[in-house]
């Protein structure tokens, strides 16, 4: 009998123990499947919830709304320049963009454009012959030894720059799937070194240029009749020219303000934030690629008709000394002043014969 009662007892704790959790236990389930946040009673809506429920991001604002109304997104530094906070800028985009995407474009037309324009030429109009006549063999100085140091330096620069200048918008198309990355890094990192450093005697050079040969390079009356005719380049005969023709006066005043602008936006990148804002070095890189690129495809055409374009043209500046019958052809204007200096014309000198 006692342990009847005693099994009674604990029947009876056990009963009121689970009509007691049962409450809870169920309003649990219910929390999970039937809850406000979850009506639809499924483990499934338990997980995602239901296609109207509130998105706890939507009133969070976005990248282009902080753009639109800060014009800029910063952040907090604990570092002196400030500067640093500035996380992105609107026309850091617009460059980027045009980093990106037009520039390639625009190098690619003008330098790979006057490559194909200037083979056309060749392979329709030839080469450019001297002709010969009974001054061929005399010798006439065209550019004396500082002339010609002048004019290396510069073209020795400007080639070094132009290489790593290409280099900073086709390498990483053109160049880094062929070479690999690691060499690309290495190569890019020189090149760097190497356009920053040669950068001073280019100017130098430039400056150079400007004292010795712009008062042989002010445009006249004789340059509309050159570019009339054509230059001697289509056509037949060869137009009157000073020491220099409208074609190298051309050329003249591309280097001069091209460099010009050059030096300026790249000592702008060169000393950061010395002269002018983040906006302004992107406006300088702007002004430095685009006028690079243009240059560059002048000086191709430069170097073409310097070399193989026109026979005797290299001799001016290499020896310094050009063929008397090549510079009458070409700068006839240019042969007479230089012989009426005196009577005697101590310019012209006669090459020596050949030991037969």
């Amino acid at each position: 009998m006692r342990n009847i009662n005693v099994r009674g007892v604990l029947a009876a704790a056990a009963l009121v123990a689970a009509m007691g959790l049962a409450p809870a236990f169920a309003q649990g389930t219910n929390a999970t499947s039937e809850g406000p946040a979850n009506r639809g009673g499924t483990t499934q809506n338990a997980v995602t919830g239901p296609a109207n429920a509130a998105n706890p991001t939507a009133s969070a604002v976005s990248e282009e709304q902080l753009f639109q109304q800060l014009d800029k997104l910063s952040g907090r530094v604990s570092i002196p320049d400030g500067k640093a906070a500035i996380l992105q800028q609107p026309q850091g985009r617009d460059y980027r963009g045009f980093r990106e995407g037009i520039l390639p474009w625009v190098g690619g037309i003008f330098v790979l454009g006057m490559i194909l324009a200037l083979a056309a030429f060749y392979f329709t109009r030839g080469r450019i012959k001297l002709e010969h006549s009974e001054e061929s063999g005399r010798k006439i100085l065209r550019f004396n030894a500082f002339e010609r140091f002048t004019h290396w330096m510069t073209a020795m620069s400007f080639i070094v720059l132009a290489i790593s200048g290409l280099n900073y918008i086709f390498g990483k198309r053109l160049l880094m799937p062929i070479i690999g990355p690691d060499a690309f890094a290495a190569w890019s990192q020189y090149a760097k070194y190497a356009h920053n450093f040669l950068s001073w005697p280019f100017m130098i050079g430039l400056l150079f240029m400007i004292l010795v040969w712009i008062k042989d390079n002010i445009p006249d009356r004789t340059d509309v009749t050159w570019i009339k005719q054509g230059g001697g380049l289509v056509g037949q005969g060869h137009p009157p020219a000073r020491r220099f023709n409208a074609g190298q006066k051309v050329i003249f005043w591309s280097v001069v303000l091209g460099g010009l602008a050059l030096s300026v936006s790249g000592v702008i990148m060169m000393f950061p934030f010395s002269v002018a804002d983040i906006n302004g070095m992107q406006i300088s890189q702007y002004v430095h690629a685009t006028v690079g690129v243009i240059l560059i495809a002048i000086m191709i055409a430069h170097i073409y008709i310097g070399s193989l374009g026109m026979e005797g043209a290299y001799d001016a500046m290499g020896s310094g000394e050009v063929d008397l019958a090549w510079a009458r052809t070409h700068h006839s204007l240019w042969v007479e002043e230089e012989q009426a200096k005196t009577a005697s014309g101590p310019q012209v000198r006669t090459r020596p014969a050949p030991a037969e």
